[in-house]
């Protein structure tokens, strides 16, 4: 794939372009080829951890009057393997990634975990690239939708003890359950499709790579529709 491509993407283009390629690289890649662990890109997804949770922090800081406990709560909203995973899929980083051929065949392009791994990582080239600035305006431009809605309280992280919470204002018995529909797909990549039951009644439907985030999608759904 051509990381020139994948630059005009991130709308920044590297001095040492050997940090854009080692922070694509996983380290299944790495193993195959017989690079060593420094070749692969958790080093990178280290440091840019480490900023990409300080840029976040210092633009909280500057826009919230809350306490420690809200502004905690609400970095921890964004710092988060979603959210990550969110502005990857965005710019289509997994397509960019340099798998071993069994996390390729495994469907690793499509991992929450890798692509969010793969961003921190490119924070952390941009960083050593460019320096705090550049990290910072990459940080601020592509999670800038995220951040609103968090420091809004629109992003909630754990759907389903939000959706028992509103079923129990009624005051009623709530019976909840989550009904799997199907599977598709292999047994190494498979997709679940689930909907949510309350004391018999369907509502919100969702789907994930694992059921517990099958179940959260059918969750907010549940939410997002009206309860």
């Amino acid at each position: 794939m051509n990381n020139r491509k994948l630059e005009e993407v991130l709308q920044y283009n590297f001095k040492n372009r050997k940090l854009l390629q080692t922070a694509l690289n996983h380290g299944s890649y790495c193993m195959e080829q017989g690079m060593g662990h420094e070749q692969s890109n958790q080093r990178l997804e280290f440091l840019g951890d480490a900023f990409f949770d300080a840029i976040i922090s210092v633009e909280l800081f500057n826009r919230m009057e809350g306490d420690e406990g809200t502004l905690s709560r609400t970095r921890a909203t964004i710092v988060c393997e979603n959210s990550l995973a969110t502005v990857a899929e965005h710019l289509e980083i997994g397509k960019y990634l340099n798998l071993g051929k069994g996390e390729n065949n495994a469907g690793g392009r499509h991992k929450k975990s890798l692509q969010a791994d793969a961003v921190e990582a490119i924070v952390g080239a941009m960083f050593l690239d460019g320096g705090y600035d550049a990290a910072k305006e990459f940080v601020l431009r592509e999670f800038k939708q995220i951040i609103d809605d968090a420091i809004e309280g629109k992003i909630i992280l754990d759907y389903k003890t939000k959706v028992q919470e509103e079923f129990q204002k009624s005051g009623k018995n709530v019976r909840i359950c989550y009904e799997l529909d199907r599977a598709t797909g292999p047994d190494h990549d498979k997709t679940f499709y689930v909907h949510l039951n309350c004391n018999g009644k369907r509502y919100g439907s969702g789907s994930g790579k694992t059921k517990k985030e099958a179940e959260q999608q059918a969750a907010k759904a549940t939410i997002e529709g009206g309860i």
